[in-house]
């Protein structure tokens, strides 16, 4: 999708939610929760041309796929995490937005181990 096409959408839904939140506060947020999604779908379906050039180069430096695939996982999670505590944040629930923070870096740290210990082993082999 086209950024101006999604900052159109961003723009659309913070007018819409700050008109509706005097009103009805509740359908206010949840407003701003679709436009999340919505906005969220469409930087996610315009990823597939980073993946594939993100593959190819992996390739082409004859790294493993299952690195790049773990990497690209770590990602996501960090980016759903932050929309996640966003949308705790927006509903006033700070300490509950901490709290999924704090699950994603945990998630994150267990989906690296595998490649911190291959980092690790390979330095071990390299030294005398």
């Amino acid at each position: 999708m086209h950024v101006l096409q999604m900052v159109g959408v961003g723009m659309v839904a913070t007018v819409l939610v700050a008109l509706l939140r005097p009103l009805v506060p509740g359908f206010a947020m949840l407003v701003g929760m679709l436009a999340g999604v919505v906005l969220l779908w469409m930087v996610v379906g315009g990823m597939e041309p980073v993946l594939a050039t993100l593959s190819a180069l992996a390739e082409a430096a004859r790294v493993d796929h299952g690195f790049l695939t773990t990497v690209l996982k770590i990602i996501g999670i960090a980016y759903i995490v932050e929309f996640a505590a966003q949308v705790a944040r927006d509903a006033q629930e700070n300490a509950l937005a901490g709290k999924i923070e704090l699950a994603g870096k945990v998630g994150i740290a267990v989906l690296a181990i595998p490649i911190v210990t291959d980092v690790v082993q390979a330095l071990v082999h390299l030294l005398p």
